[in-house]
């Protein structure tokens, strides 16, 4: 096969022309006729579909009602040509034109349509043109119906081109067409990551903040016979509510974040589900709201009422403009001009601390280049581009085709909503109409960045667990209010976007009942003892414990219960300082299981385990999620004490003096009384206050141990891990 050239982005106008006003010999009309021998052709296309052809939507990917889409042109399988994407557009205008090769006539030309996503593409539709029925030396307008055999819509829309067919002479206008073709190619790939680039930055920066909280239903038809929850969906995030008791009208006092676009006209979706004890779920009915038409910068209360059913539900929604989102280039990154640095480190500064509360800080990360990494295509490249995620905020870079040590130089800025987020970067690999392949990833807790430093990071498996070939260099710059964080810290974590069920796992299974065990025993170990001082099994050991005993129970004060932990903070710091405790060691030979595991758990699945469990596999699912949570609620709290996180080691220990000294000045039943009075008024004070537990959400911002792993920084070649370790061992 010959090569591929393309108009629009490759070939100018006056090669076109030259195409198109090229002679050849007297022949038939018809193109079979006229190549009956085996020449090479060149067949010009130019993709212009008119406004009045619809392109498909995709209900699937975009329920906003848009769609991004882009054309592939294959012949024998191959992809030839991939023309660029048009965002948001249901009427899509390419306008350009491709030459492709042609040996024989006796194939046929697909083009099919592709809806772009940000990790993937979904299939639109396809259509072929036979080349036999093409005329030669004449350009047809072809009006093709797109189709999809899996799809159950009739009507795909339809796609227009214009082709022509011309014999392409000559030894030397080959070797000629071949060269420039080869000197163009690096200029083409160059214009094609800038205007990837240039149509991303665009497509995703988000300019506003939807704010909803969900307060209650009334009058669900249904709610008293089965369980209640909610889906949310603005374009295509979307987010699921609590799963509610059965009732009629409940109760769920969430609150949820949705980006926004001003030029998108996204329309705010609302489901009303019920779940029954077979696990049935039902649609009982839908609303939506315009938020186009809302107030911003105010608190609406809505009352919806359900579509179609009675019911309603009550909701606060607000809109509120978001600052700090930028993608750029390294010549013009935000914290690199003084003037501008200066403004936004005044904006955290503590004197603001009161202002402006939810805003606690900014991130700015340069993603620079990666460096050796893995070879995903039979060339023994890949197309690497990268995922930056904080929270739910997600911006990406543009591909760089062709390599693997890839240079982005790219600036990319988040406002930071809790200090404790993790930012994750990820390298895919392209795959044009398939899903990406992952290359690596690696997570940075943001406590943890320094400043100014440029890291070299290893990449890491999906799991975070072990290495992957290939490292990354970031720049990482964070300003935060340490008084908003802390203020933050004592509030519920964000909610993440609804994502895939979990699947079942013995590897995961069985962390998780090693974690619990690990904790179980020491607790065990510790009524032992006690048993042993009773029983005076050692006489020394029994006499000193009651001795401590006795003086305890006769001179202790409340206020001393506080004090007695910020010793144990002390005690732990001075250990942690002199290295005589290796917080992460432990962790890691927790996470150093058998990779046979990873196997075993491939294998149960060919074997077809999910169907041989599966009218307990969300049993086990539930009591593997159960397991997870008590082995990460005991990790936390030994991890708060092992200064972990110093940040958050330094406000429990701010927050414990604070009580020794309210609790040695103030009478408890005074403490009490203020506190119970507190729970009881706060509905009366706010009736949309959002309930919480101020020490579970203090807990939920400390790593686990399998957390502190994910989030570790691996240093190139080392050889400390303990997987490693077994290996060589092995």
């Amino acid at each position: 096969m010959g090569t591929l050239t393309q108009g629009g982005t490759g070939v100018s106008s006056t090669s076109q022309k030259q195409l198109n006003g090229r002679k050849t010999p007297e022949s038939p009309k018809k193109g079979c006729d006229a190549l009956s021998t085996p020449i090479t052709s060149l067949l010009a296309i130019q993709v212009h579909p008119s406004e009045r052809h619809r392109a498909p939507v995709r209900a699937s990917s975009r329920r906003g009602g848009t769609s991004d889409p882009y054309v592939k042109f294959k012949l024998n399988g191959k992809t030839l040509y991939k023309s660029k994407v048009v965002y948001k557009n249901l009427n899509p205008v390419w306008d350009e034109t491709v030459v492709l090769p042609v040996q024989t006539l006796d194939q046929k030309l697909w083009i099919k349509v592709y809806d772009r996503d940000l990790t993937s593409s979904d299939f639109m539709g396809s259509a072929f043109i036979a080349l036999t029925e093409l005329e030669l030396n004449r350009t047809t307008e072809q009006v093709l119906k797109l189709e999809d055999p899996n799809s159950l819509e009739d009507d795909m829309g339809v796609i227009v081109l214009n082709l022509s067919l011309a014999v392409k002479q000559g030894d030397f206008k080959r070797n000629r067409w071949s060269s420039r073709k080869k000197r163009s190619s690096s200029k083409s790939s160059f214009r094609r990551s800038v205007r990837l680039s240039d149509s991303l930055r665009k497509n995703q920066l988000w300019n506003g903040l939807v704010t909803i909280t969900l307060l209650e239903g009334k009058n669900i038809p249904g709610g008293g016979l089965a369980e209640i929850f909610i889906l949310l969906k603005l374009g295509d995030q979307r987010y699921k509510s609590k799963t509610l008791c059965k009732s009629a009208n409940p109760q769920w006092r969430e609150q949820f974040d949705f980006h926004y676009f001003s030029d998108r006209k996204d329309m705010l979706d609302i489901e009303v589900w019920r779940k029954d004890n077979k696990k049935h779920e039902e649609l009982l009915g839908t609303c939506q709201v315009d938020i186009t038409a809302l107030p911003t910068k105010q608190t609406n209360c809505l009352e919806l009422p359900l579509e179609k059913q009675p019911g309603s539900l009550l909701m606060l929604i607000a809109v509120a403009p978001c600052t700090g989102v930028s993608i750029s280039d390294l010549c013009v990154c935000p914290l690199g001009d003084p003037s501008e640095r200066q403004q936004i480190s005044q904006r955290y500064c503590i004197k603001n601390s009161f202002r402006d509360i939810k805003d606690i800080g900014f991130l700015q990360v340069k993603v620079l280049k990666a460096v050796d990494l893995l070879a995903a295509d039979f060339s023994g490249k890949s197309d690497p581009f990268c995922v930056l995620e904080l929270g739910n905020d997600s911006l990406q870079t543009h591909t760089v085709y062709k390599n693997l040590n890839p240079e982005w130089n790219k600036v990319f800025t988040f406002p930071i909503k809790d200090i404790h987020d993790v930012l994750e970067v990820t390298v895919f690999d392209e795959d044009g109409d398939k899903p990406p392949d992952f290359l690596g990833k690696v997570a940075i807790p943001l406590l943890s960045i320094r400043n100014g430093k440029q890291s070299c990071y290893t990449l890491k498996n999906k799991d975070l667990e072990r290495a992957s070939k290939g490292v990354i260099y970031l720049e990482l710059d964070v300003l935060f209010n340490p008084v908003k964080a802390s203020i933050r810290t004592f509030k519920p974590r964000e909610k993440r976007f609804t994502e895939e069920n979990r699947k079942f796992s013995k590897k995961i299974l069985s962390r998780n009942v090693d974690r619990v065990k690990k904790i179980t025993m020491a607790i065990w170990n510790t009524i032992q003892f006690l048993r042993s001082c009773f029983l005076w099994e050692s006489t020394v050991k029994s006499v000193i414990a009651l001795v401590v005993f006795v003086v305890t129970v006769w001179s202790v004060e409340l206020y001393m219960v506080p004090l007695a932990l910020l010793v144990l903070f002390a005690y732990n710091f001075s250990l942690v300082t002199t290295g005589k405790v290796n917080n992460t060691q432990d962790a890691q030979e927790l996470m150093g299981l058998d990779e046979d595991e990873d196997e075993d758990d491939k294998e149960s699945e060919k074997k077809g385990l999910i169907e041989r469990i599966h009218m307990v596999q969300e049993i086990i699912i539930a009591v593997q999620g159960i397991l997870e949570e008590i082995a990460s609620f005991g990790e936390r709290i030994k991890n708060t004490f092992n200064w972990t996180v110093p940040f958050l080691s330094v406000l429990a220990c701010l927050v414990l003096a604070a009580a020794t000294v309210i609790l040695y000045f103030v009478p408890l039943r005074y403490i009490v009384l203020i506190w119970g009075i507190n729970k009881f008024t706060k509905k009366l004070r706010n009736p949309y206050a959002i309930d919480n537990n101020e020490l579970l959400d203090f807990l939920s911002r400390v790593p686990s141990d399998v957390q502190k792993v994910q989030h570790a920084e691996l240093k190139p070649y080392s050889s400390s891990s303990p997987i490693r370790k077994k290996r060589s061992a092995l």
